[in-house]
């Protein structure tokens, strides 16, 4: 007797229509910025009510706020990535890595932009932001130790998350300015980044002989 496939979840299809609600809400953004966005700009472009985007999102900060996340989830993928230890001479062949794919991201995300990057004025998207900053100063703080020996550091200052703040705010002024990062702008994020980890990082550290 042939068996019918066996209904997909509840969980997987309300994962479906999060999903798309989310593409939605991207393209949106990229195409006009976050002052265009509404839970009805964003049903229209779903092909969903409105009612189903209020289902999982109250507001259009809630849903930006779950952009961001996703954002930074792509962020965190980045430094996970896989990286030649043998390459690595000094410490700043390390940074010049990182923020190379995360400059990438910007770049291929013009949503990641406005969300980021942009003067949008919402404070719960940035709380959330700076949120998830400290989560990838975390990982960004445990990256280096994997490949170099790092001096002790502040317990009052999140010195790898406040480097990433830092060039962001380089790249939000080239945004603001150029509406892109260019060139010249992602230069001067990425000498920002090591000007400041370098007030508490020594120009050579010792690096691991073996990664831990």
């Amino acid at each position: 007797m042939t068996r019918l496939a066996p209904p997909r979840k509840p969980r997987a299809r309300s994962q479906a229509r999060i999903d798309s609600i989310l593409d939605a809400a991207r393209a949106l953004l990229a195409a006009d910025g976050v002052a265009s966005l509404s839970i009805y700009s964003v049903a229209e472009r779903a092909g969903i009510p409105p009612s189903s985007v209020y289902h999982f999102f109250a507001s259009v900060p809630a849903l930006l706020e779950a952009l961001t996340a996703d954002v930074h989830e792509a962020f965190r993928e980045s430094l996970q990535q896989p990286i030649d230890h043998e390459r690595l001479n000094r410490w700043p062949d390390l940074s010049m890595l990182v923020e190379a794919r995360m400059l990438a991201i910007y770049r291929e995300d013009v949503a990641a932009q406005q969300l980021i990057l942009a003067q949008h004025g919402l404070t719960e998207v940035t709380q959330a932001d700076r949120q998830h900053d400290i989560e990838l100063g975390k990982l960004l703080h445990a990256l280096f130790a994997r490949h170099f020996q790092l001096p002790t550091l502040p317990d009052d200052v999140d010195v790898f998350a406040l480097a990433i703040e830092l060039a962001d705010r380089v790249y939000a002024r080239s945004v603001q300015l150029h509406d892109e990062i260019t060139e010249r702008m992602a230069e001067e994020g990425m000498r920002v980044f090591d000007a400041y980890l370098g007030l508490y990082l020594p120009p050579y550290l010792p690096k691991r002989t073996q990664q831990p």
